[in-house]
């Protein structure tokens, strides 16, 4: 395929943004009465508003052609037809895989692998009926009351984003609690308030050999066993989660307590699969069909609506827009929802991990910008403090705001006030405010010429700021699974476009493999390290063993 560069697409959207980087959104709007009824698109409970962007019919019809000289809709079919896509790790990519209905067929290596998902979920849909029925109990007899998820990254931020995203839904008294850190401090504080006795360890590894993980593992059975006895049987007290089920078997977890997935899971998407057990055990397993029943309808707009009418891939190329063209290195996220408080954090791992690259799926250099970092806070928090920047800074930065319409709670006012202060920032970061403006202002304000002048270069807004605003319709499971499958397509649609594998993550491997040269087997410090390592390296190491 040719370079991304050469596309006939990309050079006129080089030229293109030399005519429209200094219009004006508010002239667009005064243009267009119709505006946000031209740049909007609603998708079942979900409705995207991009008016807000600096862009034109024209633009879309070049970003959208730029889709299709890229192949993305062939790229599309063959994700979901189970072809290897991830090419460094001949890997298919089927997370999309794990919402499709029983009756379809998928094929890896001529095997159908649609059995084993549904197998994979009637496990689950047992677990969570013995944990709330109270049949699963400890080794003292008693019933379950708490469940701590041992995992990391993907097999951490996916479940404990849900999980808190939809705490309205839970289902039983089980309290499940989320333990990444490898900083004591986070595990110290669950120990402390949980019972042993009643305690369900979940240890969640797709090698079950991640360093973080595996300690905290063996850090909640030693404290098991000095609670409840060193002979006692930890059985009823830890279950896998585990692409590599020999393993955790040889940590000593029986058969019937080891839930496996495939290595076509990539970690930031296996949500949806067994990993996705304790969003399960907290809010019921009918929720959790409907959190994967979302996804699956994003699914099919995604892989069938055109693009000019595609959610995900106009998100896609807005942020190509704005990252290729504008020069945008950053791009915001705020949800104006405290359920949804860890979403950008999770948005971050979805994003940077899977396109932040700088070789093309041929290895060979690109010169152009991939994944911007990705970074947010809860909306009206954000406003008193970062949206200064944001309003005000020196770089500009696209922001997705993220709202709901309705919510779980019927306190005068709030819902209003919150919704009030979600658009007057895309307001403000659209139309700010120029000197004349600020000007009438403060002599209306009954200032002096010289207070004016003095003043108003401060209160100059200079608008013209990026943003999208998605607003569902109530935060449920079924919005919520179809929230974060927009965003997963989203993610794959500019990887296919900027001609990279979003799949693999060798950065993050090689910090792994560097950390395990620090210690030995047992985690214990190494004195002495090679003699590769550089000085800084060795000279931190010594101070902080000594």
């Amino acid at each position: 395929m040719p370079q991304l560069p050469t596309l006939p697409s990309w050079q006129q959207l080089k030229q293109h943004w030399q005519a429209m980087q200094n219009t004006p959104m508010r002239d667009l709007f005064a243009e267009n009465s119709q505006r946000f009824n031209n740049f909007s698109l609603e998708v079942g409970d979900i409705l995207l508003d991009y008016s807000k962007q600096r862009i034109t019919s024209e633009t879309r019809s070049l970003l959208c052609q730029l889709a299709k000289e890229s192949e993305l809709q062939a790229y599309i079919e063959r994700m979901f037809g189970g072809e290897k896509i991830n090419n460094t790790e001949q890997r298919a990519v089927l997370h999309t895989a794990l919402r499709q209905p029983q009756q379809t067929v998928i094929r890896v290596d001529n095997e159908n692998i649609m059995p084993s998902i549904q197998a994979s979920l009637q496990r689950m849909a047992e677990i969570v009926v013995q944990l709330h029925s109270g049949a699963w109990q400890g080794y003292q007899g008693q019933p379950i009351t708490d469940v701590v998820n041992l995992g990391i990254g993907g097999s951490d931020l996916g479940p404990a984003m849900v999980t808190e995203a939809l705490h309205p839904y839970q289902q039983t008294n089980i309290a499940v609690h989320f333990v990444s850190n490898v900083d004591a401090t986070q595990l110290f504080q669950v120990l402390d308030k949980v019972n042993p006795a009643t305690t369900l360890f979940i240890i969640t590894s797709k090698t079950f050999t991640t360093m973080e993980t595996m300690t905290n593992a063996n850090t909640a059975r030693q404290w098991l066993q000095s609670k409840l006895g060193e002979q006692c049987d930890l059985n009823q007290h830890f279950l896998a989660i585990t692409a590599n089920p020999q393993r955790a078997l040889e940590y000593g977890i029986r058969k019937e307590n080891v839930l496996t997935f495939s290595d076509w899971v990539g970690g930031r998407y296996s949500l949806w699969s067994v990993v996705g057990l304790p969003i399960a055990i907290a809010i019921g397993m009918q929720n959790f069909q409907a959190l994967l029943q979302g996804a699956y309808e994003i699914d099919q707009h995604f892989r069938h609506a055109e693009f000019e009418q595609n959610l995900p891939v106009l998100l896609a190329l807005l942020g190509i827009w704005n990252i290729n063209f504008a020069n945008c290195k950053a791009h915001a996220v705020s949800p104006y929802t405290q359920y949804l408080a860890r979403f950008p954090a999770y948005l971050q791992q979805v994003d940077m991990e899977s396109n932040g690259k700088q070789v093309n799926r041929d290895g060979e250099k690109i010169d152009y910008q991939t994944a911007p970092i990705i970074w947010g806070e809860l909306g009206s928090n954000g406003q008193h403090a970062f949206h200064q920047a944001l309003l005000q800074g020196q770089d500009v930065v696209p922001v997705d705001f993220i709202m709901t319409k309705q919510c779980h709670h019927d306190l005068d006012n709030h819902q209003t006030i919150l919704m009030a202060a979600c658009l007057s920032q895309s307001r403000a970061l659209m139309q700010g405010k120029d000197l004349q403006e600020v000007e009438k202002e403060l002599q209306t304000q009954g200032l002096s010429k010289g207070e004016i002048a003095t003043l108003a270069p401060h209160k100059v807004i200079p608008g013209n700021r990026p943003s999208n605003t998605l607003v569902l319709k109530k935060l449920t499971p079924r919005n919520l699974g179809a929230l974060i499958a927009i965003y997963e397509h989203k993610v794959f649609t500019q990887g296919v476009i900027w001609q990279i594998n979003s799949f693999d993550q060798w950065g993050v491997e090689l910090g792994k493999q560097i950390a395990k040269e620090l210690v030995d087997n047992n985690g214990q410090a190494k004195t002495e390290l090679a003699s590769e390592f550089d000085s800084s390296t060795q000279g931190l190491w010594q101070f902080l063993i000594s």
